[in-house]
């Protein structure tokens, strides 16, 4: 009997070897990630590089669902999730649980309560692929099935995560239920487990949480960042293979935070945390520099932007937001008299707690969760203005064309101008709880409430049918609203022998096939390593 592939440290790996030789031999991957996405792409937890930043897109500023002005389309979700929608191409991706009941109960606003939600129930994950035009379900995935291994907090979900994309891949990361990557038409490549991973509050450790920490890919490697009650670390995943290319363990208590990648003089990776806030080569693991203090429980992702790495924390009597220089080494101490020489500034108590700052025109913006809005100089940490938005915040801001948006937990969506004056330009609601961070693609802002993805602009040439959403389990099919739903693998590969045929509808191929009128260039660079056309 065949042994079961593990990596150096003993972790499982479920590889679908046929998949991957094809990818391993065929494909020049360094190539291929510059050109699949675009900067219409949406590819990971507030877009590339984690700015929540879009140029050149004008988003709607008044909208109405029930009129269906400037509503380009609805989706019903089945089950529950709050990580974010990704997007590449025409192609939207998140991630959903499910129990089987009606509803799983979500409880928002300004509260301290600790203790997880008793469910025992079996949960089903699964990775949703939706039409970007249409927001009709393409295919979906089941990840896994069973009960969680960790409780949720009644603010969260079991998919709390957000996928990420390279333009090929698609990895999703459940925590405990694993680390799955997936081909952009549904194909499994490979699969990881991790074990037990309790990102709960470390002072109580019967208070589970969940699991809240998004992957990201950069340069062929997903990189994720486990901060739990035992074993915490980081590392770096092969994305073609699933094996660890490193692993660096960290003294740090459980965090929320998703990394963020900075390519300068040098590529690091960058995490926020409690006891290490820091940067790691991106290459080896090797710690560069390190903060240690702050809030003891951080969630907000590391912003970079003017060569500082911006910083913030604010559960507990600390809540710095602080500038760290993108050179920076060693070990950093805020606490110094003199300023350290790689501080470039600290607000030590200008933090925020759930959602992440974002820096857009040169302007650093930082929303509490209790709807205090202020506004900073980047280069500085002067603060240019407060003002009370109201309402409480979970979900993170995005920019674009002009103008900030920020969606409240009750689905109040508050557009502000960019500048240092605060002009509030309307508020809108989506009708929902909404604790996920809304994504942009294209012209459209997508806000992912409790039950549904809304995809806001301008109106469509034609709108897509409505459906009904249906929550079942394994005794009764998932419905999601399409007609053509594409549950099963996907036929064999369709081989073409000569370039001809690959560049003329004489490759009569099912719909994904990359030899059709349109892809000469994949065609080509398959016919040239390969000796014909072999792609999906």
């Amino acid at each position: 009997m065949d042994r079961q592939p593990t990596d150096r440290w003993g972790n499982d790996i479920w590889i679908d070897w046929s998949i991957r030789i094809l990818l391993v031999t065929l494909l020049l991957p360094c190539v291929v990630h510059a050109e699949r996405l675009s900067p219409r792409d949406w590819p990971q937890f507030r877009g590339h590089r984690a700015t929540g930043v879009v140029n050149g897109r004008q988003l709607p500023v008044q909208w109405n669902l029930e009129t269906g002005e400037n509503v380009r389309w609805t989706a019903p979700i089945p089950g529950m999730g709050l990580g974010s929608v990704i997007a590449a191409g025409e192609r939207l991706f998140l991630i959903t649980a499910f129990n089987g009941k009606e509803e799983q109960s979500l409880r928002v606003g300004l509260y301290g309560d600790i203790l997880p939600v008793q469910d025992e129930s079996q949960y089903q994950w699964h990775l949703v692929c939706l039409s970007k035009r249409t927001g009709s379900v393409q295919w979906f995935r089941k990840l896994h099935e069973g009960i969680p291994a960790i409780k949720r907090h009644t603010k969260a979900s079991h998919a709390n995560t957000t996928p990420a994309t390279d333009g090929f891949h698609v990895v999703a990361f459940l925590g405990s239920e694993g680390l799955h990557c997936y081909d952009i038409y549904g194909n499994l490549l490979w699969k990881k487990k991790f074990g037990v991973l309790d990102s709960g509050y470390y002072m109580l450790p019967g208070a589970q949480w969940g699991f809240g920490s998004s992957p990201i890919i950069y340069q062929n490697m997903v990189f994720i960042q486990c901060d739990v009650q035992k074993d915490s670390f980081v590392a770096a995943i092969d994305i073609n293979t699933g094996s660890e290319v490193w692993r660096t363990k960290r003294d740090d208590v459980p965090t929320w935070s998703t990394p963020t990648i900075h390519a300068g003089s040098r590529t690091q990776l960058i995490l926020n945390g409690y006891k290490h806030s820091g940067g790691y080569d991106l290459w080896t693991g090797e710690e560069l520099w390190k903060i240690a203090g702050g809030g003891d429980i951080p969630v907000p992702t590391p912003v970079v932007a003017n060569n500082l790495i911006l910083l913030s924390s604010a559960h507990g009597s600390k809540r710095p937001l602080r500038a760290i220089h993108v050179d920076a080494v060693g070990e950093i101490n805020p606490e110094e008299e003199t300023a350290d020489e790689h501080l470039a500034w600290n607000n030590p108590m200008d933090g925020v707690y759930m959602t992440t700052p974002i820096v857009y025109q040169d302007l650093l913006y930082a929303c509490r969760n209790n709807g205090v809005l202020s506004c900073y100089e980047v280069d500085t940490g002067e603060r240019v203005y407060r003002k009370r938005l109201g309402g409480a915040f979970t979900a993170s801001p995005v920019a674009a064309d002009g103008k900030l948006y920020f969606t409240d937990e009750d689905g109040t969506i508050s557009i502000v101008r960019a500048g240092k004056t605060f002009e509030l330009i309307a508020k809108h609601s989506v009708d929902e709880i909404c604790l996920a961070t809304p994504s942009i693609t294209g012209d459209m802002l997508l806000v992912r409430t409790k039950t549904q993805l809304i995809a806001l602009g301008k109106p469509a040439a034609e709108r897509p049918r409505p459906t009904a959403p249906l929550m079942t389990m394994a005794d009764k099919p998932v419905v999601y609203p399409t007609e053509q739903l594409v549950s099963q693998p996907l036929a064999p590969f369709v081989e073409c022998e000569s370039s001809a045929t690959c560049r003329t509808a004489a490759c009569t191929a099912p719909v994904g096939c990359g030899c059709r009128p349109g892809h000469d260039s994949r065609c080509r660079q398959f016919l040239r390593l390969f000796g014909r056309c072999r792609f999906r």
